[in-house]
Order: C-alpha cells, then sequence, then structure tokens
C-alpha cells in the first residue's frame, strides 16, 4: 500500500510539474510573439518609407548607432525618423528576425533587412517591457556595404 501511495504521489507531482512546465513555455512563448510585434512598426516603416511608424517603436531616450556607405550615423530616435522618411518606401524590402533573446523585461533581437533602400542590413535592437509594453531602447545596425 505504502508503495502505492508513493507512486500516486510521484504522478500527481509529475504532472503539477508538467502543467507548470507548460505554462511557463506558454508564457514564454508569448513574451517572443510579444518582442516581434513591438518590432513590427519598425519592420514595416521600412516597406512605406514613414518615419513616424519607426519612430513609435522606440523610447523617446532611445538612440540609433550605424553606418551607410562607409558614412557613421550616431541618432537619437527622432532624428532617425527624419532619416527613415527621407528614404522614402522600399516596397521590395524583405526581413527575416534571425534571433529573439529575453530575460525578465529585457530583450535582444536580431533582424535582418534585404533590399531597404538597395542596401542589405543587419539590424541589432535591444527592448524592455515597462507597464506591459516592450519597445525599442536602441539599435546598432550594419549596412554590409563599404563600412
Amino acid at each position: 500500500m505504502r508503495t502505492l501511495s508513493i507512486v500516486v504521489f510521484s504522478l500527481i507531482a509529475l504532472n503539477t510539474f508538467a502543467q507548470k512546465g507548460t505554462v511557463q513555455e506558454k508564457q514564454s512563448f508569448d513574451a517572443y510573439k510579444e518582442v516581434a510585434k513591438a518590432l513590427q512598426p519598425y519592420i514595416e516603416s521600412a516597406k512605406t518609407g514613414d518615419g513616424k511608424l519607426s519612430r513609435s517603436a522606440f523610447y523617446a531616450h532611445a538612440h540609433v548607432v550605424g553606418s551607410v556607405d562607409g558614412e557613421v550615423y550616431n541618432v537619437t530616435a527622432d532624428q532617425f525618423e527624419g532619416i527613415v522618411d527621407e528614404g522614402g518606401p522600399s516596397e521590395n524590402v524583405g526581413h527575416h528576425i534571425a534571433w529573439i533573446d529575453i530575460s525578465g523585461p529585457a530583450a535582444a533581437a536580431k533582424v535582418e533587412f534585404y533590399d531597404w533602400g538597395g542596401f542589405r542590413f543587419t539590424d541589432f535592437f535591444v527592448l524592455y517591457k515597462k507597464d506591459g509594453k516592450w519597445k525599442i531602447s536602441g539599435k546598432v545596425y550594419d549596412s554590409h556595404s563599404r563600412n
């Protein structure tokens, strides 16, 4: 009888841990989807050339650093808004979210772009979740062109 009790208790415990693991996995998966969703305004702005849309993905303090054709840009998110506007639409731009890494309210993501204004870009983002909402805190990038 004691063996049966141990087996029953073990099965109950394993089931509880399995359910808890499933809940944690779903929460983790949901967090990845939330970060990807937070990147979407920025990604869409590549296609539309809409600087305001791009700007909406960033915190007020956000900074952008990278280079295009050897010219280094070290700008605020507000200044980057203007750069996106000036660049205009890139209707054939393609993108791929290469990875997302999350630790609590902090995240990093790598997004590859093809044919954004004729360039290939690799963007690295740092995001933070505040008041239940993910936003970009900073971005560094490589344009794969004479850097």
